[in-house]
């Protein structure tokens, strides 16, 4: 199921609101490194992490950690804060009601959404906002 979902449509969400153009004026490598170096990466794993929790609420969840292949249904939000925000786990979460699936990597700034229905977009869109974030399709 997972590696069917990485060839569907895909969103991400971000701290940015788009992707940043090719040759930008601007300093993108030395604000993405900034963002992957502590204090900013623990702040923006914990956005994630709450974004995950919220969305939990409204969907059944099957979670991956990485380095294993056993995923686990629903995993306790104090486990699942963990994977993120202490281990710094690479996680892949499937909503399997939805077909679409969640990646997040621990040296990423973005969080990867497959296939996701309109109405999961729209939650989606909502919890990043309130975290800071933004969702937006490459």
């Amino acid at each position: 199921m997972t590696e069917s979902l990485l060839n569907k449509p895909y969103w991400v969400v971000d701290f940015l609101p788009e992707q940043v153009p090719q040759g930008s004026a601007g300093q993108f490598f030395a604000v993405e490194k900034f963002f992957l170096s502590e204090p900013a990466l623990s702040g923006l794993h914990r956005r994630f992490t709450d974004i995950l929790l919220k969305l939990n609420c409204y969907y059944d969840f099957q979670v991956c950690p990485s380095r294993t292949d056993q995923f686990v249904r629903n995993p306790e939000p104090e486990t699942l804060d963990a994977w993120i925000c202490r281990e710094q786990k690479n996680l892949c979460i499937l909503l399997p009601r939805e077909d679409a699936m969640i990646t997040l990597d621990h040296d990423d700034t973005h969080m990867t959404v497959y296939n996701p229905s309109e109405t999961l977009l729209n939650r989606i869109r909502l919890l990043a906002s309130a975290e800071g974030l933004f969702l937006w399709q490459p």
